[in-house]
C-alpha cells in the first residue's frame, strides 16, 4: 500500500472512533476522563524530566502534543490533506517515521476508546486509580501495549537521527509560508516543534539516548505492573503517581524507578 493511502486509511479510522464517542455523551466524557488520567499519570511519572533544563521541553512535547487532553482532529485533517506531498518529498527515513507515528496514533485512539467503554461500566465510587487499573486489565491486549512502547522509542530514536540533518530543518522553515497559505499551520507547527525540541535536547547538554532509555525503563516496568501486580499494589502505585502532580516540580536527579505509562 502507498504511504499516502496508509495515512488516509489510518486517519479515517481515527475519525470513525471519534465519531463513535461523540454520538454518546457519556462515552465522550469517559474518553476525556481516561485521557486526563493518562496525562496526569505521565506528569507524575516524569517530574524530573519536566523540570530539567535539558529535557523539560521534550518531555512537555510528549505530554501536550502526543498524550495531552486536546482535540487533535484539525491536525489530523491537515495530515490527510498533505499525505501525497509527504510521500513525494520526505526522505525514506523520515517517511517511515511518519508512518510509524500514524500507526501509533491510530492504536492509541483505539485503546483509549476501549478503555473508555469499560470506564463507563466501572462504579464511580471507586478511586480513579482502581477504576483505571480495572479498565486496563479488562481491555488487555498486552502485545499491543508493548508495541506502543517499542514504537514510541523507535520514533524517538529516528527523530534524534533526523535532527542531525540540518537540511530537513531548512525544508521545514521553507514550508512555513506555503503551509499557512494552504491552511495546514497546525500540522506545520507540530512538525517544527517536534524537530526543534529534539534538536534542542542535545544543544542543552542532554542525551536523546539517555532520555529514551529512561522512558523505556519506566514504561516497560509499568506495563508489567499494570498487568501483573495485585489490585491493591497497582492502585497504590497509580495513586502515588497521581499525587506527584499535586506537588511543585523540582529538578531532582532522574528516578530509576518507573511510575507511569505513556498512553
Amino acid at each position: 500500500m502507498k504511504a499516502s493511502q496508509h495515512i488516509r486509511d489510518t486517519m479515517a479510522r481515527v475519525a470513525t472512533l471519534r465519531q463513535q464517542a461523540s454520538q454518546c455523551p457519556a462515552l465522550a466524557q469517559a474518553v476525556l476522563e481516561v485521557k486526563r488520567f493518562q496525562s496526569q499519570r505521565f506528569a507524575g511519572t516524569y517530574p524530573d524530566l519536566l523540570a530539567s533544563p535539558a529535557y523539560g521541553a521534550s518531555a512537555r512535547f510528549f505530554l501536550t502534543e502526543l498524550y495531552g487532553v486536546r482535540d487533535f482532529s484539525l491536525r489530523d485533517q491537515q495530515f490527510v490533506h498533505v499525505a501525497s506531498a509527504l510521500e513525494l518529498t520526505l526522505p525514506q527515513r523520515a517517511l517511515a517515521t511518519t508512518l510509524a507515528l500514524t500507526d501509533l496514533h491510530g492504536l492509541t485512539e483505539e485503546l483509549d476508546l476501549a478503555m473508555a467503554r469499560h470506564w463507563m461500566a466501572q462504579p464511580d465510587t471507586d478511586s480513579p486509580a482502581a477504576r483505571y487499573l480495572a479498565c486496563w486489565r479488562a481491555v488487555g491486549r498486552q502485545s499491543e501495549r508493548d508495541w506502543q512502547l517499542e514504537t514510541v522509542l523507535r520514533i524517538g530514536q529516528a527523530l534524534g537521527e533526523l535532527t542531525r540533518k540540518r537540511s530537513l530543518r531548512l525544508m521545514l522553515t521553507l514550508m512555513r509560508k506555503p503551509a499557512q497559505l494552504a491552511g495546514i499551520d497546525a500540522l506545520q507547527n507540530f512538525l517544527e516543534s517536534g524537530f526543534d525540541h529534539f534538536a534542542g535536547m542535545t544543544d542543552k547538554g542532554g542525551s536523546i539516548r539517555d532520555f529514551l532509555a529512561l522512558i523505556g525503563q519506566r514504561e516497560a516496568h509499568w506495563i508489567a505492573q499494570l498487568f501483573n501486580a495485585t489490585p491493591d499494589t497497582g492502585e497504590q502505585l497509580l495513586g502515588k503517581t497521581l499525587q506527584a502532580t499535586d506537588t511543585p516540580l523540582a529538578p531532582d536527579a532522574p528516578d530509576t524507578g518507573p511510575q507511569g505509562y505513556l498512553s
